[in-house]
């Protein structure tokens, strides 16, 4: 019995060394990511519901900005510099922010589920001999025993599992782009921004950066678009989808597709919206043909005004729709195609 006190005791005092809450900021060509931003919210919700501090850290040579960072709700800035770390490489990059977590000791750990995110964190994760949760819709704090509590999608996205990391820290999770709004910019804010630096050593990978190859597939990407015109099965074939991608280029948005019209091979994955795919949140999106499953309402569902058509009344669709068509998307786009190109010549 004693033996078992002991261990608990034990326990909790090494669970008590770790105080405050870390997010992982991304840069590209020195200019901070909006992602950043986004993450600041969440993390700044989780550190005053802890009592604690955000931190934000950022890896690179040369980073523009850094000050917004407290600006948009961190209390400390940890920027690590260095030449190696100018172009993402994972070695480099999770060896850094693993020695800025044995140093800081973070209660909560959170990054976002990108291509760096998804590639750096399970790294990091395996480093610190914790856990950790991918692709989070939410993220709440137990006020009772201060867990973390980390919702997401499982079952094929058919249920929502809330996940606890009860016996190791960090606690540690990544959240889908656009999930969350970008913190607000206040100028009265105040922190602190700190520069580490790491022996050589910490960067050395047998990996060597190239180039960076942009995806020519998107004129528009869908990350960034303002507006967004999705299709679905609905559209029958690769003929009936072209007039998604008619719309779209009238509008001058963002093309988006179901998993299904990407595996029939109407667009390519680049376009592909929903759990298997990307986290959009664009100011309009149509949806087109599409039944609205578990799936990719995950992936659109923080869509400003939402727009949909289909011929079912009952489409999931439509519970998440502002605005719904009952009808077919073979009789009701291209009249919205007539009509936005006669108002765009009008214009």
């Amino acid at each position: 019995m004693s033996t078992y006190v002991n261990a608990n005791v034990e326990k909790e005092q090494k669970l008590s060394q770790y105080k405050g809450v870390l997010v992982f900021g991304e840069q590209k060509d020195g200019k901070i990511l909006t992602v950043t931003y986004e993450l600041l919210t969440r993390g700044r919700k989780l550190a005053d519901d802890l009592g604690c501090e955000l931190s934000c850290v950022l890896l690179g040579d040369e980073i523009d900005g850094l000050e917004e960072v407290v600006k948009r709700g961190a209390d400390k800035v940890f920027f690590i510099k260095d030449a190696a770390l100018k172009n993402f490489l994972p070695r480099p990059y999770s060896k850094a922010i693993t020695k800025l977590c044995e140093e800081l000791k973070p209660e909560v750990i959170v990054a976002a589920a990108t291509t760096t995110g998804r590639t750096v964190m399970p790294l990091v994760a395996a480093m610190l001999d914790t856990g950790l949760t991918a692709d989070c819709t939410e993220l709440t704090v137990d006020a009772d025993t201060r867990l973390l509590l980390q919702t997401r999608p499982a079952i094929g996205g058919n249920i929502m599992a809330t996940i606890k990391t009860p016996d190791h820290r960090p606690q540690m999770a990544t959240v889908r782009p656009k999930s969350a709004k970008p913190a607000a910019f206040d100028a009265n804010r105040t922190g602190e921004v700190i520069v580490k630096k790491y022996e050589g050593a910490t960067f050395f990978t047998p990996e060597k950066f190239l180039e960076y190859i942009k995806d020519t597939t998107q004129e528009v990407s869908i990350e960034e678009a303002d507006i967004i015109v999705a299709g679905g099965k609905g559209m029958k074939n690769a003929d009936g989808f072209k007039m998604v991608e008619e719309l779209a280029r009238i509008l001058g948005a963002g093309v988006g597709a179901t998993r299904d019209a990407v595996e029939l091979g109407w667009t390519t994955y680049p376009h592909q919206i929903g759990l298997s795919g990307k986290t959009v949140a664009p100011k309009l999106y149509f949806a087109f043909g599409l039944s609205g499953k578990i799936q990719h309402l995950a992936g659109m569902q923080t869509s400003e005004v939402v727009v949909a058509v289909n011929k079912d009344p009952d489409a999931q669709i439509f519970k998440v729709a502002d605005f719904g068509i009952v009808g077919d998307v073979f009789e009701v786009v291209p009249m919205m195609i007539e009509a936005f190109k006669n108002l765009k010549a009008n214009a």
